[in-house]
């Protein structure tokens, strides 16, 4: 191996280098590359270009109100129109949230469709789902739907194990239904359960081409659109994995050898092995154009790729936000709580303490400038500023910044350190002198405020 080594020299500098063009603080952490990825597949070194992502029509997809409820009691018809409302505001005009699919079995699902669908939306558009089952097309076509999701579950441990079918006999199944919908002029979008547990080369690719053959013979918006399903969570990312749990692999092969356009490959993950965030990502960079989610990874067993992490990872690619109104977050979050739903509250974007530091030097930095210790500018992306919670840990800083917060002080009007020695020491005290084990609250401080900054409590506070 050649030797590379440089003499790095220190670079002395009047301002700090504050790396603006990754780090706007405006917008999440801009995604950049500085170079083609190479894949070698097939013994052969394929080249992809990640900079096209900024070009390309990337997207999401949802599946709140199907694999989403496959995990918790079903949502109320109330419940499920208010949700798709609030997912077509995170959309935008743009559509970044394309699609989203609904059950169609009960009285109760097409009640919810019909509603969603008069509040009259453009994003996300209603879909349907069914299994590859004649009977149930008909529900399609009732709907009224322009386009269906069906199972059509491509791994040996699926055909046979679980249908009792053989392989000639699983694809004559699936293609009879899909014909149907092709007569019927619905769109079908073939689900491929199990597919990174599948013999990619003994089925997936010959039902595939099937699939393509059927879809040069109608209209563009007729043809077949292909979910990948990551059903258990074994895909992987990285770079020379092999077949069949090689994201790249899988969609170089059905985008190039089967000719599936990027614009009709969507990538459905699960959270197995705490991957799927990534590998929805890495759907996109290898040429697949929609990830498909669930809002905050509701899904079945460890969840589905959370939405509002995809939207945040979309804004990073693209640069921009895109229309997207990402306050809307925060809301759909508010609106789960508010119906039982659990949040952690270390959860990323939404959890209660997801911006809030227990350090105390965590907390000194945020009273330089948040930005030493918030993700970006969580105030105006998400409505929520950073915060501190008030332990033995938090030390006079964090007693500081809770202090300016609460009174919602800014520039020259912030408290310093000096004038908040008393509360700072009572907080010690409760700790070191009283042996207090948990976080003092918040309704604690404020009457210890009132009590011990009562200028101040009746400047701010009195109003």
């Amino acid at each position: 191996m050649a030797d590379r080594k440089k003499n790095h020299r220190l670079v002395a500098v009047a301002e700090p280098n504050l790396l603006d063009e990754t780090f706007d603080y405006d917008l999440p952490p801009l995604i950049k590359f500085d170079g083609p990825i190479i894949e070698y597949i097939d013994g052969e070194p394929i080249e992809f270009d990640p900079k096209s992502l900024k070009s390309r029509d990337i997207h999401i997809t949802d599946t709140t109100f199907r694999d989403g409820q496959q995990a918790r009691p079903p949502y109320t018809i109330e419940q499920m129109v208010r949700i798709y409302d609030l997912l077509a505001r995170l959309s935008g005009p743009k559509g970044v949230i394309r699609q989203t699919e609904f059950f169609l079995y009960t009285k109760n699902d097409r009640e919810t469709l019909d509603r969603c669908r008069a509040l009259g939306h453009t994003y996300p558009e209603c879909t349907g789902w069914i299994r590859a089952v004649k009977g149930d097309f008909r529900l399609v076509k009732e709907a009224g739907l322009k386009e269906t999701g069906m199972l059509t579950s491509c791994s040996d441990y699926h055909i046979f194990l679980k249908s009792k079918m053989d392989r000639s006999q699983a694809m004559a199944t699936y293609l009879e239904v899909v014909d149907a919908a092709l007569e019927a002029g619905v769109r079908p979008r073939c689900h491929l359960e199990d597919i990174t547990r599948a013999d990619i080369e003994g089925f997936v690719l010959p039902f595939v081409d099937e699939l393509m053959e059927r879809s040069r013979q109608v209209p563009e918006e007729l043809s077949v659109k292909i979910r990948l399903c990551d059903t258990m969570g074994f895909g992987i990312s990285y770079p020379g994995a092999e077949l069949p749990r090689s994201i790249a692999k899988l969609i170089y092969k059905l985008n190039q050898e089967c000719g599936v356009p990027s614009s009709r490959l969507e990538w459905h993950g699960h959270n197995d092995f705490h991957k799927v965030h990534t590998n929805a990502a890495t759907a996109w960079l290898y040429g697949c154009d929609a990830a498909n989610t669930s809002i905050f990874g509701f899904g079945e067993r460890t969840g589905n790729q959370p939405l509002e992490g995809a939207v945040i990872e979309y804004i990073g690619l693209k640069g921009d936000l895109c229309g997207v109104d990402t306050t809307a977050i925060t809301e759909l979050a508010d609106y789960l709580r508010s119906i039982g739903l659990p949040i952690p509250d270390n959860y990323p974007f939404v959890g209660k303490a997801f911006n809030t530091t227990r350090a105390g030097i965590h907390a000194g930095g945020l009273r330089q400038d948040e930005r030493i210790y918030n993700i970006f500018d969580t105030t105006k992306l998400l409505g929520r500023p950073p915060k501190v919670a008030i332990t033995d840990k938090s030390g006079t800083d964090g007693v500081v910044v809770w202090i300016n917060e609460f009174f919602g002080l800014e520039g020259e009007e912030r408290i310093n350190k000096i004038k908040i020695h008393k509360l700072a020491r009572w907080v010690m005290d409760q700790y070191e002198v009283h042996g207090r084990l948990t976080a003092i609250s918040n309704q604690e401080l404020e009457a210890k405020v009132k009590e011990l900054l009562p200028k101040y409590w009746k400047k701010y506070k009195a109003l």
